[in-house]
């Protein structure tokens, strides 16, 4: 099973949507490599929910629902949506600058390249975030 982080700016859909709506079609990601990583979650993968914008916070855990699909919006196959649907929230939001500030993350993605939507987590870094967030 996959590991994932995925971003979103609360101001346009966040973790409050997701839990509001259950599931939704995670799409608008246009980035080369976080489409390849998107292209790689499969049914069952856990996720990430980390609110860019003010939050800056790793704030709930989420489930692929639906395998990556060619987005119909976009009219170009190479853009890609999966389903996602709503877990459990963190019982304590983690916080970029916390991880900023731990080593263990030094190498971590969402570290080193801020801007990308949807990355890989590690298994060793999966359990310490989820261990900082009190899940």
């Amino acid at each position: 099973m996959g590991r994932w982080l995925v971003k979103s700016d609360p101001a346009s859909y966040g973790w409050a949507d997701l839990v509001r709506d259950r599931t939704t079609v995670w799409d608008g990601v246009a980035n080369a490599l976080a489409l390849k990583h998107l292209g790689g979650m499969r049914r069952g993968d856990d996720c990430l929910i980390y609110e860019s914008g003010a939050v800056k916070a790793v704030v709930g855990l989420a489930r692929v629902a639906r395998a990556p699909r060619p987005d119909p919006a976009a009219g170009d196959p190479r853009r890609l949506v999966v389903d996602l649907a709503a877990v459990a929230p963190l019982p304590t939001p983690v916080a970029l600058s916390a991880l900023k500030a731990d080593p263990a993350f030094s190498a971590f993605a969402l570290v080193r390249q801020p801007r990308l939507s949807v990355l890989p987590v590690p298994a060793a870094l999966w359990r310490r975030l989820l261990r900082l967030g009190g899940a």
